[in-house]
């Protein structure tokens, strides 16, 4: 059985128990959860993905996924369609292109109420959060990460995040380290 089969086994096993849905033994803190791969493993990832919720849904748990790059794209299609950003960028250039991506997914007035909304509609037990790869470098995981505490909180989120996790800090895709801290339980660590 390959590494990644394992981890999904690992997680299927923990999030698929009752003590960790109804977020037992975490001392007040948030249900928060970090799943790092290797980001070269992001295709076997994505399968195992689908396969867990698959397997989660059929004991009866419901699952919402987040994933940011569908989020990010649905966004931008309201505000015009990526055709608009693209063409701001072969215009104006790459920085007002950034610019103009940023404030259409301003993480406080756009991405946050709308991952809001989606939580509020779903009445999930569990919450995954993907696609934090490819939207970088627009949305940093540690700002979603930062700022979805105050709205994820009633539910477990499982961050699956290409890249590593020790505890402390993020390293996205093995190569670009964050320092920020993050409140989060390494799903590894976590007994099945």
């Amino acid at each position: 059985m390959n590494q990644v089969r394992r981890q999904f086994d690992h997680i299927f096993k923990v999030v698929s128990s009752e003590g960790f849905l109804r977020k037992e033994s975490l001392g007040g803190e948030i249900p928060f959860f970090i799943a790092a791969y290797p980001a070269k493993d992001e295709i076997a990832v994505r399968d195992e993905i689908r396969m867990l919720k698959n397997k989660l849904t059929s004991k009866g748990i419901e699952i919402l996924e987040i994933n940011l790059f569908d989020l990010t794209c649905e966004i931008l299609e309201e505000k015009g369609g990526v055709e608009r950003m693209f063409r701001v960028e072969r215009t104006k250039g790459p920085e007002k292109f950034l610019r103009a991506l940023q404030s259409s997914l301003n993480i406080h007035e756009v991405l946050l109420p709308k991952i809001k909304a989606m939580i509020e509609e779903s009445g999930a037990q569990l919450y995954f959060l993907t696609g934090i790869g490819l939207v970088f470098p627009f949305i940093r995981s540690h700002n979603v990460l930062n700022n979805l505490q105050s709205i994820a909180k009633d539910s477990p989120t499982i961050t699956f995040f290409p890249g590593e996790y020790n505890g402390h800090t993020l390293n996205l895709f093995g190569l670009l380290k964050d320092d920020n801290y993050y409140r989060a339980f390494n799903i590894e660590k976590i007994e099945a």
